[in-house]
């Protein structure tokens, strides 16, 4: 809760604090069904993980130093979507490291999500060259693992964190002002998506970072919201 506060407080804004916490999800004994579905989920992931690792889709396999496939909860109810893996995610294989990751980790923890809570990944598991923007056709093909993986996960929502993974996953050439502050539908499942400000822009451009926390306190709404529908 502590670093919380300091980053609200580094903001000037106001400090949400539950009523109460979420009730825990009752404990069951396991089933040999649910261990039959626990071990096809696992060997899906396994394959989908091997696929991004070997993928020679586009001509980025050429300039990657490893794929960076994504990271967290395979059971998150938030998944948070980048654009592309920057250096730093070219040389560890994760996403969102370095001073953008400790900024989205401080946003995440905010929120009441910290970064184990959630997954992430970004809409191509390998660096453009000079951390250039994706050409169409590296989005086109990479995009089906992504979307394995929200089927794997279902979350309850998306979060995409900048313009060009907010145009990419909505196919629009919109501009972030216009995209943001509403509830959008993205892959066969429509699950909701809502989009803010990529954390690196937000290093450069601190005034802005007031209107992330607004998108933020949107998104804790959309699963409130979510909860009492699913």
């Amino acid at each position: 809760m502590n670093a919380r506060v300091q980053y609200l407080s580094s903001l000037g804004v106001d400090l949400w604090i539950p009523r109460a916490p979420l009730p825990a999800a009752a404990a069951v004994m396991p089933t040999a069904t649910a261990a039959r579905t626990g071990a096809a989920n696992d060997a899906a992931w396994e394959s989908l993980r091997s696929q991004v690792k070997d993928c020679t889709r586009c001509e980025l396999c050429r300039t990657r130093s490893q794929t960076v496939f994504g990271v967290g909860n395979q059971h998150a109810e938030l998944m948070v979507i980048g654009e592309a893996p920057g250096a730093d995610e070219d040389r560890q294989g994760e996403p969102f490291v370095g001073r953008a990751g400790q900024l989205l980790n401080s946003m995440l923890r905010a929120l009441g999500q910290p970064r184990e809570s959630v997954y992430i990944a970004n809409v191509l598991k390998c660096r453009p060259p000079g951390n250039r923007d994706p050409k169409p056709d590296e989005v086109a093909r990479c995009l089906a693992y992504l979307q394995q993986q929200l089927d794997l996960i279902q979350p309850r929502l998306l979060l995409a964190v900048g313009r060009i993974a907010a145009q990419n996953l909505l196919a629009t050439e919109a501009p972030l002002a216009r995209l943001r502050g509403q509830v959008h539908r993205f892959g066969a499942r429509a699950t909701p998506l809502i989009v803010t400000y990529h954390p690196a822009y937000l290093l450069r451009s601190p005034g802005e970072k007031r209107k992330a926390w607004g998108d933020l306190k949107f998104v804790r709404g959309e699963l409130q919201r979510a909860r009492t529908v699913r």
